[in-house]
């Protein structure tokens, strides 16, 4: 006898909400054809078919309708007794500061799967420019926060470091560009303190045209021909130009990507969301990573 199989339930489901194959198969790490014989599999065993296949992709029939709640009912059960069965009982609230920029979605898929493991953690999460996270820490207002420095100070653990570069784009002449125009953040952070000591010691003139609270305003500046920018080096698509030594524009400092940590933190729970973060950077290497601004030490 022929019984629905939890993992045909879930290929369903991603052709389903994508309301595509080609892009189902990507949601859950199988090929186009693997996914199409799994649909066929569930389609033999309902002895009916689920969608209705058209150019554009697919959409649900009436049998695909009433399997679709049945489907996300069934996984949903499945997901929730295994994180029960395999929790490590670690429990308790942890307020959570990450950065509000291109990092946002690599430091999300850490925290879906630390709430995976850990559900019976309340994750409480902050997520913005981090100008202020180091302040929270110290006033008790985190737990622990995500962000990014030039120099870290005691307490502050790097997971990553990225050097930073002058980059414009083939539209801007930079022979015919005087002063030089320039897109910088427009808050005060280190990055902006580090792009103005920069070009002050450069002795040429130039002129701030475009002020950006995120890297992606930045880069879209730049991409635009308006402006140079200072950006790191895992954000500079191939299509910019990195300026260096023979444009006059020297070496510019890494940049560090740290967790910082509250002096009174719980630790078991501080330690194991550290350890997800680790691991994350660790196995994906140097992907994009956010610009993540932060206040002066001075201050």
């Amino acid at each position: 006898m022929m019984s629905l199989d939890s993992d045909l339930l879930r290929t369903f489901l991603a052709v389903a909400g994508s309301g595509s194959i080609t892009e189902g198969a990507g949601l859950i790490g199988r090929s186009q054809s693997a996914t199409s014989l799994q649909i066929m599999r569930l389609e033999e065993v309902l002895g009916r078919e689920v969608f209705d296949r058209t150019g554009r992709g697919v959409s649900l029939t009436e049998t695909g309708q009433k399997l679709l709640p049945v489907a996300r009912e069934v996984t949903g059960r499945l997901d929730a007794a295994l994180r029960e069965i395999t929790s490590d009982g670690l429990r308790g609230k942890l307020r959570l500061a990450i950065p509000d920029d291109h990092g946002r979605a690599k430091l999300a898929e850490i925290l879906g799967a630390f709430a995976q493991s850990h559900p019976q953690v309340d994750l409480d999460v902050t997520c913005s420019l981090s100008t202020e996270f180091p302040g929270m820490l110290r006033k008790g207002q985190l737990d622990l926060a995500v962000y990014e420095v030039e120099s870290p100070e005691t307490g502050e653990e790097v997971v990553h470091e990225d050097p930073t570069c002058w980059v414009a784009s083939g539209h801007l002449k930079l022979d015919s560009a005087e002063p030089v125009p320039v897109a910088l953040f427009d808050r005060a952070c280190w990055w902006r303190d580090a792009a103005i000591e920069a070009l002050e010691r450069r002795g040429k003139p130039y002129r701030i045209v475009f002020s950006s609270q995120s890297v992606s305003g930045v880069t879209s500046a730049v991409e635009a021909g308006i402006a140079i920018g200072l950006l790191g080096r895992s954000s500079v698509e191939p299509h910019l130009t990195v300026l260096g030594e023979e444009q006059g524009f020297p070496e510019m400092p890494k940049s560090r990507l740290v967790i910082g940590t509250a002096e009174d933190v719980e630790e078991p729970l501080a330690e194991t969301m550290k350890t997800a973060i680790r691991k994350a950077f660790r196995a994906q290497g140097h992907g994009r990573l956010s610009r993540v601004m932060r206040p002066p030490s001075t201050v």
